[in-house]
């Protein structure tokens, strides 16, 4: 297998992170989604990383698709549980954190267009989705030691990697450290992980 990505992108980390914890083997190879001969074009019709090249030339996209899929690969150190109500849990704090870092990511993509083009009504909008899932996921983890259930799973692994994001950017100036103690003591608990620690933006 061969994984196409950058490594600032927090839904790359997310694979990384995955075939850390899986012990899975697998070459990348970073690209610049930006250039006009980006190879990820003949990877992911959509130009987005990641994307993942199995052995019969099948590409993988979306990393929700990607991590499904690793997951499946190997029964070692399972992230996504097997019943139907576990799982959906899980896959519903990925689509919670996915969703912020995908407002956070409009937010920045408009602070690079010209200034007199940039809508501060439309980073508002971003901004208050990030706020809104922040609140949800500090309600939702209270003061529980794990996102869900009794253990470390793939809603640990996105959360992780969408504050680590936010803690990078900073989009909009958006700071979550000094009013979610909470995510903050988990956050920080998860960045001890060999996984996290190998996969931080630089």
């Amino acid at each position: 297998m061969k994984l196409y990505g950058s490594p600032l992108s927090p839904f790359v980390r997310k694979v990384r992170i995955v075939l850390a914890e899986k012990k899975i083997e697998c070459e990348t190879e970073w690209v610049d989604v930006m250039a006009p001969d980006t190879p990820i074009n003949q990877r992911n019709p959509l130009g987005k990383v990641p994307a993942l090249m199995l052995d019969d030339e099948t590409a993988l996209f979306d990393s929700r698709v990607i991590v499904e899929f690793l997951d499946n690969v190997s029964p070692f150190s399972r992230l996504i549980p097997d019943e139907n109500r576990e799982r959906i849990a899980v896959r519903r704090w990925e689509a919670l954190t996915d969703g912020v870092i995908d407002a956070g990511i409009l937010i920045r993509y408009e602070s690079l267009r010209v200034k007199k083009e940039q809508s501060d009504a439309w980073v508002e909008r971003q901004k208050g989705k990030v706020e809104r899932g922040l609140a949800a996921m500090s309600a939702e983890l209270g003061e529980r030691p794990w996102c869900h259930g009794n253990g470390y799973t793939l809603a640990d692994i996105a959360f992780g990697c969408c504050l680590g994001w936010l803690d990078f950017r900073k989009p909009a100036g958006i700071e979550w450290r000094g009013k979610y103690p909470n995510l903050v003591k988990h956050f920080d608990k998860l960045m001890e992980r060999p996984s996290f620690q190998d996969t931080v933006p630089r």
